[in-house]
Formats: C-alpha cells, sequence, structure tokens
C-alpha cells in the first residue's frame, strides 16, 4: 500500500479541474465581455429617480445572468426603494456556503461633459473598459456571475454559493437592511465575498482588510426671504455663501484636524508597530501626485497619505451651490446656498454619533443673521476582518495561487455601509476581494476598469471556493 497514493490521485483531479475552468475561461472571454458591456449600458443610477426604469431593467438584467450561469433560483426582491436580486446553488447542504454580495446601482454620471466617451456607451481602449459603474460595482461584481457559471460548468463548484445584488449601495444601502433581517434564513451563510475593493497594483496582489464608515448630511443656510441685488443691499445683509464659506472653513483647523468637539473622542491611534505595517506597502508619492496632476498632496498633519486615506477620519464638502451660475453676470445677493458634506469615519466612530455632534456644531456656529438647516442623507459604521481566520486565509491563497505572490493585507479608504450589518445579524466576517486599481476612476468621469483584472477576477474566485471548502473541512 502506497499512503501517497490517495494524496496524488486528489492533487490530479485538482490540476484536471484548473485547467478545465481556465480553458472555459479562456473559450468564453468575448462572451463574458459582451454580457458586462450590456449590463454598462444600462444607466443604473440609484440617486436620481428618473432612471427608476433603469434600475428594475438592471435588477432583470442581473436576475436573467444568475439563472443563465446555472444557478438552482434566482429572483427579485421589491423594497421600500429599488430592487435587490437573490440567486443561490446548493450542492451539498454538509459543504460550507458562501454568500456574495455586489449592487449593481451606480453613481451619477454628471458632469457628462467631461467624459471622453458617453458614459452608458461602453468603450474598449488600452485594454480598458470605459463606462460608468465599470469598476464600481458592475464589472466586479459580475465576476462572481461569471465565476459561478465557469464552476458549474466544469464541475468544479466546492461550496454552496448565495448570491444577493443590491440596487441602494451608493445610496447607503437604505433598504437592504431591513432585507437581511427579515430574510437571516434565507442568507444563512459561512463567510461573505465581497468584489467592491482595490488591491494596489496588478503586479501586487493586496486584500482589504477595514474600511471606514460614513456620514453623509446636506446643509443649508438662509438669509433674506428673496434674491436681493447686491448693490442696494450688500454689506449689510447677510450673503448666505459667504457665511456657509465662513462656517465650512472653521471644521478644520490649520492642521487639517476637525474642530468639531468630541469628533475624534472615539478615535483610537494605531501603534508605533501597526502604523509601520500600513506604511510598508508599496507607495510612490511622486507618483501618486503625477497620475493625479498635482504639486503636493494635504491632509491632517502628523500622518502619511496612506494612513490620511485609510485609517484617520475626514471631512469633505461633496458638492456646493447657491446664487447666479449661469452665462454671464448677475449681481445678485442670494437668499440660500447648500452644500453636501461626507465624514469618513474609523472604528469606533458610529455614524449616528458624528451625525449628533456634527449638527449641534453647525448649528452652534451660524451667525444671528442667517438660519441653517442640516438633513441627515445616510451612514455606515467602520469595519475590520481580522488577517488570522480561515475566510482571510482563503483569499489569499487564492490569490497567492492567481498572482504568483502573497497578497499584501491593507486598510480601505471607502465604505460599504452594509459589511457592519452583515456580522452584526448573520453573524459571519466578509472577506474583501478587490480586483479595482486607484486608476479606476471610481465616482468620476472616465470611471474604467481593465480587462486583465476583470478576466484575473473569474480566475481567482474559483480559487478562493477552492481553498476556503479545503480549510474549512480540516
Amino acid at each position: 500500500f502506497d499512503p501517497s497514493y490517495f494524496y496524488r490521485v486528489s492533487h490530479a483531479s485538482i490540476i484536471k479541474n484548473q485547467y478545465k475552468m481556465n480553458s472555459y475561461i479562456d473559450t468564453n472571454k468575448e462572451k463574458f465581455l459582451n454580457e458586462l458591456l450590456d449590463l454598462l449600458r444600462i444607466p443604473s443610477v440609484s440617486a436620481d429617480s428618473k432612471f427608476n426604469g433603469d434600475m428594475h431593467k438592471a435588477a432583470a438584467f442581473v436576475r436573467d445572468s444568475i439563472i443563465n450561469a446555472g444557478a438552482d433560483r434566482a429572483e427579485i426582491f421589491e423594497t421600500a426603494g429599488h430592487p435587490i436580486v437573490y440567486g443561490e446553488k446548493i450542492v451539498d447542504p454538509a459543504l460550507p456556503t458562501v454568500l456574495v454580495y455586489g449592487h449593481y446601482d451606480v453613481q451619477p454620471a454628471d458632469p457628462y461633459e467631461l467624459w471622453n466617451s458617453p458614459p452608458f456607451e461602453p468603450v474598449i481602449k488600452n485594454d480598458r473598459i470605459y463606462a460608468r459603474g465599470a469598476c464600481d460595482d458592475k464589472g466586479q461584481f459580475y465576476m462572481h456571475v461569471k465565476a459561478l457559471e465557469t464552476m458549474i460548468a466544469t464541475n468544479s463548484l466546492a461550496c454552496n454559493i448565495k448570491i444577493m445584488i443590491e440596487g441602494e449601495e451608493e445610496i447607503g444601502s437604505v433598504h437592504l437592511g431591513e432585507f437581511v433581517k427579515a430574510n437571516l434564513d434565507l442568507l444563512k451563510c459561512d463567510t461573505i465575498l465581497i468584489s467592491d475593493t482595490s488591491m494596489i497594483a496588478n503586479d501586487v496582489p493586496s486584500i482589504e482588510t477595514g474600511l471606514r464608515g460614513l456620514t453623509y448630511l446636506e446643509v443649508e443656510v438662509v438669509g433674506a426671504n428673496r434674491d436681493l441685488h447686491s448693490g442696494v443691499y450688500g454689506g449689510g445683509v447677510a450673503n448666505p455663501i459667504n457665511v456657509l464659506c465662513d462656517m465650512i472653513s472653521s471644521l478644520k483647523d490649520e492642521n487639517g484636524h476637525i474642530t468639531i468637539p468630541g469628533f475624534y473622542d472615539q478615535v483610537q491611534d494605531l501603534t508605533p508597530e501597526e502604523r509601520a505595517a500600513l506604511n510598508a506597502a508599496p507607495f510612490d508619492l511622486e507618483e501618486y501626485k503625477k497620475d493625479l496632476h498635482i504639486d503636493d498632496v494635504t491632509g491632517e498633519k502628523g500622518y502619511t497619505t496612506i494612513e490620511r486615506t485609510s485609517v484617520r477620519p475626514t471631512l469633505d464638502v461633496n458638492g456646493i451651490w447657491g446664487g447666479y451660475i449661469g452665462e454671464g453676470a448677475k449681481t445678485v445677493l442670494p437668499s440660500k446656498a447648500n452644500a453636501k458634506i461626507s465624514m469618513r469615519l474609523v472604528p469606533n466612530q458610529t455614524d449616528t454619533e458624528i451625525c449628533d455632534l456634527f449638527i449641534k456644531h453647525f448649528e452652534s456656529i451660524a451667525p444671528s443673521s442667517v438660519k441653517v438647516k442640516v438633513t441627515p442623507h445616510h451612514g455606515g459604521l467602520p469595519y475590520v476582518t481580522p488577517t488570522d481566520s480561515v475566510e482571510y486565509e482563503a483569499a489569499a491563497l487564492a490569490m497567492e495561487e492567481s498572482f504568483g505572490k502573497k497578497p499584501i493585507p491593507t486598510r480601505g479608504g471607502g465604505s460599504i455601509p452594509i459589511v457592519a450589518l452583515f456580522e452584526e445579524q448573520l453573524g459571519r466576517k466578509s472577506i474583501l476581494m478587490g480586483f479595482g486599481l486607484d486608476i479606476d476612476g471610481l465616482h468620476s468621469p472616465n470611471e474604467s476598469y481593465g480587462l486583465f483584472n476583470f478576466y484575473k477576477g473569474i480566475e481567482t474566485i474559483p480559487l478562493f471556493f477552492k481553498h476556503y471548502a479545503r480549510l474549512k473541512k480540516s
């Protein structure tokens, strides 16, 4: 009896299955891409009600794609907002179950005039797909649909899979929490796999182990009961735009430190060792500035760019308007001014607490010559996942196998509001195995996604299932 026989047979079977999957992907590359391009042509903008019909069209596309991939079932769940698509393939109840999460809604494409090609008419240039949602998140979640098809077609699906693709991530996942709480049995799983993040570079794979939280608000400053002639009233009546600018400017001091009382009370500084590990990730500051066409970086004093964009809280104005902005001149003293403001949060900060602190402070600094109104929009909690879990090890092994080198753990600066709720309601950690790059231009004109990244994701995802099934069994 040769004790190595069963190992050799098992190993040979794994190699054969991997070859079959890679061959299937190579054979169907053009089909996979064309399907994604069709999805990108649907303007599924969740923030603008004029696209509501397209939101339902996109949901139907996703449902049909999951069915066509070989799922046992896929259906659309209506909500008070935009629909949620759910599908599943249960191979064996005894096997571990992976819940895949993504979103089919996209950011508004405005300003359209800054796009080099129409945002919902995808084009391919220099091996990159240019379209709104190309990376965030249509290109990334669709990798999972095609990975599912590949695994089913080659009889290589090592785990049960559930897929939930929502339509409100870009507006704070407003109704997804209700859906999760009402469908705990349906969504029961062993881990959650998400590709809505980025990695360092195509030759430097990485896995994000944390996300910042978010608080998003809109402020309004009102002066006189109507727009006024700036010559007749200027200098004697408050200009809401001037006041709003002064108020916003006061929210940070000369060191980039946010001045809202209590804002940092729950923020825990990283240890010197943790900061050193974070800053050990490959980062070229000069290349960073060159890519953005800026002469220098800015931010909170005493922290590096990597730290400022991942583990430190921020406050930014996302939009500001008021008065006359048409062609030519109009000497008006506006009646009101508005701004949209977001704050990225770090572990131990909560969106509700920070929202309350902001409102209290903003109202307190308003001069008596104006009235102030603050309207909260949405928010989400920060999230950190351990690197010593079976789930993380499976993701790391998958990326190492497909990229040929071990991935680096990093912290992400963005927010996925629902991730913390997944852990709270489902009792499961999420793995953030994204394939985007910083150059993809998320939320900006000319968003893009590399063909390499799209196909590499489809190749890597089945490897996660393979390693996860093995590690859970052992």
